[in-house]
C-alpha cells in the first residue's frame, strides 16, 4: 500500500464504512484521513492525488479498523467540539453532541450576562452543558455532580482544559443525595432518558460505547425526570429555573411533570433536526 494516495484512502475507507453500515461513509472517510494526516480540508483537496506518508498510512489503517468496528470517532480523536469548546471525550461519559447545544441556548436565555449566578449541572458527564453555559456567562459559577467518579474526573479535566477550573466544582454524588437545590439560580441536566428496552436497538456507537447508566431512563425513559422535577419542585427557590434535555417524543409528558410540580413559564427548544430537545421552566 506504499503508493496509496489520499484520494484512494478516502475511497477505500468509504467502501469499508458503507459495508459496516455507517450513515455517511464518505464524510467519515474524509474525517479519518484528515485526522490521520493532520491536513486541513483545503490541503486535502490539493493533496488528493499525492501519496500518503508511511506514518500517516499506519494511523489511517488503525483508524479505519476503529470505525469499522463501530467505535466512535470521538474516542479515537480524544476530543470533540461543543459550543465552541474543545472537550476531552472518552468512554467515561456521553459524547457531547451538537443537538445538545440547544439546551445551552435555552439556558442562556434565562441567565443574565451582568449578574453573579450559580448553575448546577445534574449528571454532568463530560461537563459540556455546564462549561458551555459558563463560557458565555463570565460572572456565573457552576457546580456539577455525577454518580460516576470517572465522569467527575473527566469533567474536572475539561474544566481545567478550557480555563474554567476556577469557576467550577465537581462532586461524585447523585441528585437524590444532593442538598444544594435552594442555592441555584439555574439547574441544567441531560439525564438518562432512553427506555431500558430500547437500548439494545441503538446504534453500536451508543449502545456499546456510551455508559449505560447515562442512557437508561428506566422502563419508560422518564425515571430521572420524575426524581429531578419532584426534588426541584420541593426545594428550588422562587424565580429559579430548570432546563432539561429531553427525548424527541417526551415534550408532552415532561411538560406535565413540570406543571404538576408547580413550575410555570414552560418553554421548549428544537434541535438541529427539528426535534423537541430541550425544555425550561421557572419556579414561581
Amino acid at each position: 500500500m506504499s503508493g496509496l494516495t489520499h484520494g484512494e484512502a478516502i475511497r477505500i475507507a468509504a467502501e469499508k464504512f458503507r459495508d459496516a453500515g455507517l450513515e455517511d461513509p464518505r464524510f467519515e472517510a474524509r474525517q479519518i484521513v484528515l485526522w490521520a494526516t493532520g491536513l486541513t480540508s483545503a490541503a486535502l483537496i490539493s493533496a488528493h492525488d499525492e501519496p500518503m506518508a508511511f506514518e500517516h498510512q499506519s494511523a489511517w489503517q488503525m483508524a479505519v479498523r476503529h470505525r469499522e468496528a463501530r467505535r466512535p470517532f470521538q474516542h479515537l480523536a480524544g476530543w470533540t467540539d461543543f459550543y465552541g469548546l474543545s472537550l476531552k471525550t472518552d468512554p467515561r461519559a456521553l459524547i457531547p453532541r451538537a443537538d445538545s447545544e440547544c439546551v445551552v441556548d435555552l439556558a442562556l436565555e434565562l441567565l443574565p450576562k451582568d449578574r453573579e449566578q450559580q448553575i448546577a449541572d445534574l449528571g454532568t458527564g463530560s461537563g459540556c452543558l455546564l462549561l458551555a453555559s459558563l463560557s458565555q456567562r463570565p460572572m456565573a459559577t457552576g457546580f456539577g455532580l455525577d454518580a460516576s467518579q470517572e465522569a467527575v474526573r473527566l469533567a474536572r479535566d475539561n474544566a481545567d482544559t478550557v480555563g474554567l477550573g476556577d469557576r467550577t466544582t465537581f462532586e461524585c454524588l447523585s441528585w437524590t443525595e444532593w442538598t444544594g437545590w435552594a442555592t441555584c439560580d439555574l439547574i441544567i441536566s441531560n439525564p438518562p432518558y432512553i427506555a431500558s428496552g430500547i437500548i439494545p436497538t441503538l446504534d453500536p456507537e451508543v449502545r456499546d460505547h456510551d455508559p449505560v447508566m447515562a442512557l437508561d431512563g428506566g422502563e419508560d425513559g422518564l425515571s430521572a425526570y420524575r426524581e429531578i422535577i419532584a426534588l426541584a419542585g420541593d426545594h428550588m427557590t422562587s424565580g429559579a429555573h430548570i432546563v432539561l434535555e429531553i427525548g424527541y417524543d417526551q415534550r408532552e409528558t415532561v411538560t406535565k411533570l413540570l406543571e404538576t410540580a408547580g413550575f410555570e413559564q414552560i418553554r421548549h427548544q428544537k434541535d438541529l433536526g427539528g426535534n423537541d430537545r430541550a425544555i425550561a421552566a421557572t419556579r414561581p
